[in-house]
């Protein structure tokens, strides 16, 4: 029986034997997908990271308000008192995708549970999207590899996991989706085909930019292949319709968000397919005009002139920025040499640069088999049998850049691994098509073992990474708690300690109350406490995280004097540590670190535009006495210096010394009952955690309108 064989007919369809392979792999590739995002489901049932909280406010207001008045939506809980203009400043197809499907697959259950789900299913459904992609590129079995490649993929599950209802799942799907649509157009050629398909990928490619604008990546990809096909292809007729039309539909779709819009047109993204799409037509134009020898080099003429022109542009623009400019993060992806100066942007984790060893963390031995598939790609140029021209061309463009532009951010190591995907699906579904094709002069057994042999070498090498390094690999980077559980920390914990002060601050505190915090837990206390605060984690307000900053680097009493202007009612700090094995006496020893406003105290500094020497030691984390005696952070967190010791000798010293670690004990300084500007009305449950135990310590302080300063 071999692949082709009809199992069963329906009308004229035949189903074959290969089909039910497909199906099988495909059905692998998703279930395995699900699987590892759902790990974090373990440690309990809850939203993901920090973003997906706004998206889920923001999906229950359209569910409960309508479409119209989402569009018209001014959120008075973010950034008190000035509030967002949410369908300006966000997600929208994000939250018109997940009501659209929760009004139809909710079936009246929680939407807060659907939004859970809401990324896994997106996320795993992805896997046959990159598969009918690849096929396109490199046929069905480059297809299925980038099936099982992608379900495992480290860097777009981590992005994705259950909880993760923020931009990537959606953006990536939609996105996807329309290269997908977009290859199979152009090769279709059939116009009743390639029309509806080139209009339906021109919809999706917004429909991605608008769910995540990372999505502006594939946007370039396509600009640069647009170039290309003039030289690639000789059915110009059909590319002279076809190519406008997808960037015609992209411009006016983008018209129907608020975020996109002009700005979208006018800027890098726009006119990457606007110029291109431009050239496309005229390149067309001058090689028809041209006679049959010269076609090839006035094209290339009109092609570098226009390089040199746009380069020329963007040069000027530069100073002048007559071309709107995408931010900081979306120029230092295009350019990983441009560095930034803004403390606020260099404090996000995300934005941290890629070092070599995450990239080989990331992708191990799919980097040896992407660089197989380039130079397959690359030899096998001239045989259009195998894969053509213009797939070729389109592979190696987005595989480049893909991998280019994720240097930049760490969070963009989701391009590199797609990139990565469909290379190596390539180079693998090519080199199992050339040795088991050709035929070997050997012994019938001898040549079963050696195939044998290929397939298990393969499998050897491809299940490798999904073991080691033990503590590095898909699974244990997966499970880990949901970030409100933990609080973001370093430690493998699951706590109830965000989720209890959210309940206290909600039941016990004004329904007008403002919190001041940190714009990390904004969206925390939006959501779960319902209540207004001073900055979120959309940071689209830099001077207010500055004021909040300088204000917790302040002396108590001017402190407070910012905070009430400010209209801020309670401050609300985060610590962590560890609670020793061992006490002093009848107090318990602490070591405080671990990702919380401790660990963070530092990027507080540099954004408030303060010396580094005056808050800490040579270390650049351990406070001085001036930190833990005369700033309102200092006094704010509940522990008080004893001491420091050197963990490996176990040494001792009443000072700070490099290499010592400090050791603390518990002190609340601003008490509920004494005259102080704060006084401390809640803390969450691990305060009091036994020895040995993990510290996620939520501290909930009132600012004391009645407070008398005494001089």
């Amino acid at each position: 029986m071999n692949s082709q064989t009809k199992l069963f007919s329906i009308g004229s369809f035949d189903f074959k034997l290969n089909y039910l392979l497909i199906i099988a792999i495909l059905s692998i590739s998703f279930s395995m997908s699900f699987l590892i995002r759902s790990q974090p489901a373990n440690f309990g049932w809850e939203l993901n990271e920090f973003d997906p909280f706004f998206n889920y406010r923001a999906t229950q207001y359209l569910v409960d308000n309508g479409i119209d008045s989402y569009f018209e939506w001014n959120d008075d809980l973010s950034w008190y008192p000035h509030g967002r203009n949410v369908s300006q400043s966000s997600q929208v197809m994000l939250h018109l995708t997940a009501a659209t499907t929760y009004w139809i697959f909710g079936g009246g259950g929680s939407l807060y549970d659907f939004t859970i789900l809401f990324p896994v299913i997106f996320g795993s459904l992805t896997v046959i999207v990159i598969f009918a992609l690849v096929r396109v590129i490199g046929g069905t079995t480059a297809g299925l590899f980038a099936a099982l490649l992608f379900s495992v993929s480290l860097p777009i599950i981590v992005r994705g996991q259950i909880g993760w209802f923020k931009s990537e799942p959606l953006g990536l799907f939609f996105s996807v989706l329309a290269v997908y649509l977009f290859l199979s157009a152009i090769k279709s050629q059939n116009y009743k085909i390639s029309i509806p398909k080139m209009i339906a990928s021109g919809i999706f490619i917004i429909f991605g930019l608008s769910a995540w604008g990372g999505n502006q990546f594939f946007i370039l990809p396509l600009g640069i292949f647009f170039l290309t096909l003039p030289f690639l292809r000789a059915d110009h007729k059909f590319l002279i319709l076809i190519i406008p039309i997808f960037t015609i539909t992209s411009i006016l779709t983008s018209l129907a968000f608020e975020r996109l819009g002009i700005h979208f047109i006018m800027g890098l993204g726009g006119l990457s397919l606007i110029v291109p799409t431009i050239f496309l037509v005229a390149c067309i134009a001058i090689q028809h005009k041209s006679s049959k020898n010269n076609k090839r080099r006035n094209g290339l003429l009109f092609l570098i002139a226009i390089l040199i022109i746009g380069s020329s542009v963007l040069i000027l623009n530069a100073d002048s920025e007559f071309i709107p400019l995408p931010s900081h993060r979306y120029l230092n992806a295009i350019n990983p040499f441009l560095t930034t100066t803004d403390p606020l942007v260099d404090s996000v984790a995300e934005h941290a640069t890629t070092t070599i060893a995450q990239s080989f963390l990331f992708h191990s031995i799919l980097m040896l088999f992407a660089g197989l598939g380039i130079w397959i790609l690359l030899k096998n140029s001239n045989r259009p049998n195998l894969i053509k021209n213009d797939m070729i061309s389109f592979a190696l463009i987005l595989g480049l850049i893909g991998v280019y532009v994720s240097s930049a951010f760490v969070r963009l190591e989701v391009f590199a691994s797609l990139s990565i995907i469909i290379l190596s699906s390539i180079g693998l579904s090519v080199l199992s098509r050339e040795f088991f094709t050709n035929k070997i002069e050997i012994k019938k057994s001898k040549n079963l073992i050696l195939k044998s042999s290929f397939i298990f070498g393969i499998v050897l090498l491809l299940t490798v990474p999904l073991i080691f390094p033990i503590n590095g690999n898909v699974f244990s980077t997966t499970n880990n708690p949901p970030t409100i559980l933990n609080g973001g920390t370093t430690y493998k914990v699951s706590t109830t300690d965000w989720i209890d002060a959210m309940d206290w601050i909600k039941n016990n505190t004004e329904k007008d109350a403002v919190i001041a915090t940190w714009w990390d837990y904004g969206y925390w206390i939006q959501t779960k406490a319902e209540r207004a605060s001073l900055a979120d984690n959309s940071t689209l307000i830099d001077h207010i995280i500055k004021k909040i900053a300088s204000a917790f680097l302040s002396p108590p009493d001017d402190a407070r004097n910012i905070l009430l202007e400010m209209e801020s009612d309670y401050v609300v700090i985060f610590v962590t540590g560890k609670r020793l094995d061992i006490d002093n006496g009848d107090q318990p020893l602490y070591v405080l670190g671990g990702g919380a406003d401790e660990s963070k105290k530092q990027w507080f500094m540099r954004i408030a535009n303060e010396p580094l020497a005056k808050y800490l030691h040579s270390d650049g984390i351990s406070g001085t006495d001036y930190f833990w005696n005369e700033t309102l952070l200092g006094k704010m967190i509940p522990f008080t210096l004893l001491g420091y010791v050197n963990m490996g000798t176990n040494q001792q010293s009443q000072t700070y010394q490099p290499g010592f670690t400090g050791i603390y004990t518990k002190d609340i300084k601003f008490s509920e009952d004494e005259n102080e500007p704060l006084r401390l009305v809640y803390y969450s449950p691990s305060f009091d955690i036994e020895k040995g135990g993990t510290v996620i310590g939520v501290f909930v302080y009132e600012i004391n309108k009645d407070y008398v300063a005494l001089n």
